[in-house]
């Protein structure tokens, strides 16, 4: 016995140029019936949450499947998957499209050469997919569009829930983020993980999506965009604050990273009220608690 229910859509032109549409949603469980082999022309990602299985590698061998464990069925490639034929599984799935999953993919996020994936949790998963369940009630004016941004935070729950992620992050990216404001170079940065420069590449590409120069300038501009924002100190201060010593290099290097100079950053978002709560150098480690609507902060 199993028991099923799934609905499927199809977003139009318009929709499509939110970067991911939701093509359909389903959950199942029980002693469900083998899957493929087959070709798909698109993406899906199967959440495995309870019970165990197979999945049929592209060499013709099988890969157990034990759960919370994700599926990852990508456009092209061949699969065939099932659940243990006595035991079952529980599965929702959602299958997905767009050209987003191009950049998806390129950040780590999704992993066609890696499909079949441990997770640590598949609570977070399997919450936004009951949300797209949800939201799949026929004459929602709001389909489209709500379950495409529930493809986006399914992505992200999911890299969140891989069981190589730990709970808090990787700790060599917390480390980064911690001296990103130091005078260091990325070799600098691997000597002291005791890591060299390649080893390092890699496991920040594949924690981040990103290589450690990117990651650490993305944390430093951030930073920078912060101070130019909320405070009035001087450009020269800010860029020593973020770890630059030269202030021209640094204003070369925001303005053709974020298309503005830093000057002019300022006069577009600049908030600082000179003896004000404001002109406090915002710490982005400790958010103001949100109130009700006209109380202070």
């Amino acid at each position: 016995m199993y028991h099923t229910w799934m609905r499927y859509f199809t977003p139009g032109p318009v929709h499509r140029g939110l970067g991911l549409v939701c093509l359909g949603v389903g959950l199942q469980y029980g002693a469900l019936p083998p899957v493929g082999p087959r070709t798909l022309d698109h993406h899906v990602a199967v959440v495995v949450s309870a019970g165990s299985g197979w999945f049929r590698r592209p060499d013709g061998g099988r890969t157990a499947v034990s759960a919370p464990a994700l599926l990852w069925l990508t456009p092209g490639r061949e699969h065939a998957y099932g659940a243990d034929p006595v035991g079952g599984w529980d599965e929702c799935f959602v299958d997905f499209a767009g050209p987003a999953a191009e950049t998806y993919t390129e950040l780590g996020y999704i992993e066609p050469d890696r499909p079949v994936v441990a997770l640590g949790d598949a609570e977070g998963a399997r919450a936004v997919v009951g949300r797209i369940a949800r939201a799949a009630h026929r004459g929602n004016p709001l389909l489209e569009v709500e379950t495409s941004a529930a493809v986006h935070e399914l992505l992200v729950a999911l890299r969140r829930a891989r069981a190589d992620a730990g709970p808090d992050g990787d700790p060599v990216l917390r480390a980064l983020a911690r001296d990103a404001f130091l005078p260091l170079s990325v070799a600098e940065h691997a000597a002291r993980h005791g890591l060299s420069p390649a080893e390092l590449r890699t496991l920040v590409r594949r924690a981040s999506g990103c290589g450690p120069k990117d990651y650490l300038l993305g944390i430093r501009l951030g930073r920078a965009k912060e101070l130019l924002a909320a405070t009035d100190l001087p450009v020269a201060a800010v860029a020593r604050r973020v770890g630059y010593g030269d202030p021209a290099y640094f204003s070369r290097l925001f303005t053709r990273r974020v298309g503005t100079a830093p000057v002019r950053f300022r006069e577009q978002q600049g908030r600082a009220v000179p003896g004000g709560w404001s002109r406090r150098i915002p710490d982005p480690a400790c958010p103001p608690t949100l109130g009700p609507a006209g109380a202070g902060p």
